[in-house]
């Protein structure tokens, strides 16, 4: 039921009350009631749809109902009062941030900013049943119904519709109703059959895309409850939880900013302003469904699912109508030619054999003329033309390819099954196809060519190696100490201490646990060092500058610049080193040694991570928060404390995928951040690089050379290059450029925000399933799930199968049709009759597929 109209105020509410407005999405009060009575003519009710109407159309319908029996009136419909209580819930949420901001906030929700929320199941539920769950509304996918209305509306099987229709008519006026129906009811029998396998092939799709799409928005994220790191899926944030953000996540619900330092938010999806919007306490505000740009921060999670914005924005979006690859654009095409073809030779005939039989140049079976002018009675003409044009709408039949529609569809739904299988997640149709004329992959080396799960198996300190490489008893107290505090702060992973013994448990990226882990070994203790200091600003890990950074304040007010990052370039900053006894030592004639030391780890496929540190004068600090957060941390005059040899074997198999990409005619290349001597003895270990192949320019190159080169010498270079070391996201997209223009078909991994341009210049972006972040997979076409190489050359595999598949069924189609047609065609010209009907036709080349 809807609400009486405006001629008098809605039982229940005040005559000055709300209007709600529900096509407009507008409220109006009573002062604008006088103009909408003159745009709609008065009526006994005012609401004209309740779906996705708001809560207060909702309400103002129930007050006015007029239902016997009031305690059944709404069992089955929305709960408005809890709806209510929801409502009031995000009002006070968002009241309270204003005014109490995040501290008041948090102890609103029973949350401790520090350890998150408890981990027990009551009080989440409670918390689920409170705000809701972070889940949004399903769209209603297309009925079954709906595919076989847009099965038969092919072109080719509507020609073969009108066909049949022809044929049956024709068909039962010359032969009556008891054997006149064969041919017109072999051809609409064999429509049918394409259609509903179609259409059956079709919805199965649709239904495997939904159930790809919830598998995309199944997002994996770590969060703080009870004190440590633990990874959820997005769907089981609940409000009040703590949430981690680093430079590529996607804001996994509404939420106000904890801690944060350079946040910069990408809000383009949800306002369309392509400038990033930097967050801090003063605009502390993040929107679910945007992406972190760059920076790093901490949120507390106040509204999720359907209270969201993005939930809102979700809730009002239909379902995707699906995209038409290019392959079967041109098989579309294809098919519609012939069936042109088909219809002027139809037609032709048609037109030849009419003037034959007119001009009296036909004979029956008995050697006699068929038209007499003057003699052939009028029934016996139209008998006879009636069976010429059934031989026209025959070869109609012959021409059309009614089974290619139906191959294409089993075809790519069959290989996107397989490669969802096969830990392939096809975002775009068209990637399948593609992906089979690839000529080269540029490949990134950690997690796909290896594993990704890292360990310190070297290190150095001072002047020593230490041996094996958590030996603490070689440490002096102040390079350990140093070591403990830079660590510990300058990191986004955490250490969590089980109660009762149980082991460590760490969380960060790989190379952050594997450091964090050592540390651990070398006694240090997570939170006690991080509590005696204070951070005070935070250079995240950039993959331009490859280093990251942190400024802390110490108890004592003293001031300590931390460090981490690629070997080399660190060192390069470094102007002392700390010796044996724990004094500061000038590096000049060290540098060398440690030099050695860098390059001989990295010719055993070792990553070498630097850690150094600097004294900064307090004065020197800014003093107000937008000051400190726009503060560049010096990196010169670095006391070099250690460097660590990182160990990440290559992937069981990774060899072999690499050989039967190069049997297969795909080129291998490997790009990289790494230091190039790790690059060349990684490429040698995956059968990327062999130890007769020249390992110098252009073979084996730096990013910093390439990136200088001209673009006529980088489209030179660009063929030649197997392994490219130090590169920066955009060496990569210049590689990726370079190789298209010379021709190539080109397929890129890529894991990074800033792999992101790479991904989407490629022919086909392939990103990382599990270390990807979400920028990375929204500009990809295809998901590697499992982040492994081999899976990479089972999509080239699919993709080629698709392509083989089709190309033989293309082959068979048109041998048949084009041998039918010739048959046809001159049979009926010189005969008048045609050795092939279309029973014939249809079963050949629909059933035998």
């Amino acid at each position: 039921m809807s609400t009486p109209s405006s001629n008098g105020p809605l039982p229940g509410l005040p005559a000055s009350g709300l209007k709600h407005d529900v096509e407009a999405g507008r409220c109006s009060t009573k002062e604008d009631d006088d103009e909408d009575r003159v745009s709609s003519p008065p009526g006994p009710f005012d609401i004209t749809h309740t779906k996705n109407a708001s809560i207060e159309t909702l309400k103002r319908w129930r007050q006015a109902a007029l239902v016997l029996n009031a305690s059944r009136r709404f069992r089955y419909t929305l709960d408005l009062r809890k709806e209510e209580d929801k409502e009031k819930r995000r009002r006070m949420i968002r009241a309270h941030a204003q005014v109490i901001r995040v501290k008041g906030l948090s102890h609103l929700l029973k949350t401790n900013l520090e350890r998150g929320i408890s981990e027990d199941e009551t009080d989440i539920l409670k918390r689920r049943n409170a705000f809701g769950s972070n889940t949004y509304p399903q769209k209603k996918g297309r009925s079954f119904l709906r595919f076989l209305w847009e099965a038969w509306q092919d072109l080719t099987l509507i020609i073969l519709i009108v066909a049949a229709a022809a044929s049956l008519v024709l068909g039962i006026k010359t032969e009556g109703i008891k054997e006149g129906w064969y041919d017109g009811g072999s051809i609409a029998f064999a429509v049918f059959l394409v259609i509903v396998v179609t259409a059956v092939s079709d919805y199965r799709q649709s239904v495997q895309f939904q159930n790809l799409n919830e598998e995309k928005r199944n997002i994996q994220l770590e969060i703080m409850r009870g004190g440590r790191m633990i990874k959820v899926s997005i769907h089981d944030l609940v409000v009040g939880d703590i949430v981690p953000l680093n430079t590529g996540d996607q804001v996994p619900a509404d939420g106000i900013l904890v801690s944060g330092h350079s946040l910069a938010i990408d809000e383009s999806s949800m306002t369309g302003e392509s400038e990033y919007v930097h967050k801090d306490q003063k605009a502390p505000f993040l929107i679910s469904g945007c992406k972190v740009a760059d920076g790093v921060g901490t949120m507390l999670v106040t509204g999720v699912g359907i209270n969201t914005e993005w939930g809102l924005l979700m809730a009002s979006i239909s379902e995707d109508t699906g995209e038409e690859t290019p392959l079967q654009v041109r098989l579309n095409g294809v098919a519609t030619f012939i069936g042109i073809v088909g219809l002027a030779v139809a037609l032709s005939v048609l037109v030849i054999l009419v003037v034959r039989y007119f001009t009296g140049n036909t004979e029956d079976a008995n050697g006699n003329v068929q038209f007499i002018k003057g003699r052939t009675s009028i029934s016996h003409v139209v008998d006879d033309i009636i069976k010429i044009v059934t031989i026209a709408v025959t070869i109609v039949v012959v021409a059309v390819p009614e089974g290619l529609p139906l191959a294409v569809t089993l075809t790519l739904a069959y290989s996107m099954r397989k490669m969802m299988a096969d830990k392939a997640l096809v975002r775009r149709l068209s990637a399948c196809e593609t992906m089979g004329s690839a000529t080269t992959i540029c490949s990134d080396k950690t997690g796909t060519l290896t594993l990704n799960q890292m360990t310190v198996v070297e290190a150095y300190a001072g002047q020593k190696k230490l041996d094996p490489p958590n030996d603490s008893s070689k440490l002096h107290e102040v390079v350990t100490s140093l070591l403990h505090e830079g660590i510990a702060q300058n990191t986004q992973g955490n250490v969590f201490v089980p109660k009762g013994g149980e082991d460590v448990e760490i969380s960060g990226s790989p190379t952050e646990k594997a450091i964090l882990s050592w540390a651990v070994k070398l006694g240090m203790k997570f939170d006690v060092s991080r509590s005696e200091s204070t951070v005070l600003h935070v250079v995240p890990f950039n993959s331009c500058k490859k280093r990251g950074g942190v400024a802390i304040k110490r108890n004592n007010s003293e001031v300590f610049i931390h460090w981490k990052g690629a070997a080399e370039l660190v060192l390069d900053s470094c102007t002392r080193y700390v010796d044996s006894n724990g004094q500061f030592q000038p590096i000049d004639e060290e540098k060398d040694f440690f030099k050695q030391a860098i390059d001989d780890m990295a010719a055993r496929s070792l990553r070498c991570v630097a850690i150094a540190c600097r004294q900064h004068d307090l004065d020197s600090v800014p003093a107000d928060e937008e000051s400190l957060d726009k503060w560049v941390l010096p990196e010169d005059d670095l006391v070099l404390l250690a460097i660590v040899g990182i160990k990440d074997p290559c992937r069981p198999g990774v060899k072999d995928a690499v050989k039967v990409c190069i049997e297969a005619g795909v080129k291998v290349r490997m790009v990289t951040g790494d230091n190039i001597q790790t690059a060349k003895a990684i490429a040698l270990e995956c059968g990327i690089l062999h130890p007769s192949d020249d390992a110098s320019e252009p073979n084996v190159i730096e990013g910093c050379v390439f990136r200088e080169l001209s673009e006529k010498d980088r489209e030179q270079y660009a063929k030649k290059i197997t392994v490219m070391g130090r590169s920066l996201p955009n060496d990569k997209l210049l590689l990726v450029q370079a190789l298209r223009k010379g021709g190539d078909v080109v397929a890129v991994t890529g894991d990074g925000t800033n792999d992101a341009p790479a991904l989407h210049e490629a022919d086909i972006g392939l990103a990382m399933g599990i270390q990807g972040t979400e920028v990375a997979k929204e500009n990809a076409d295809i998901i590697i799930l499992d982040d492994d190489f081999a899976s990479v050359v089972k999509v080239v595999r699919w993709g080629r199968s698709v392509y083989a598949n089709i190309q033989k069924f293309i082959q068979f189609q048109l041998t048949v049709n084009v041998a039918a047609l010739v048959i046809n065609v001159v049979a009926s010209i010189s005969s008048g009759a045609v050795p092939l009907n279309a029973v014939q036709v249809c079963s050949s080349a629909v059933y035998l597929p």
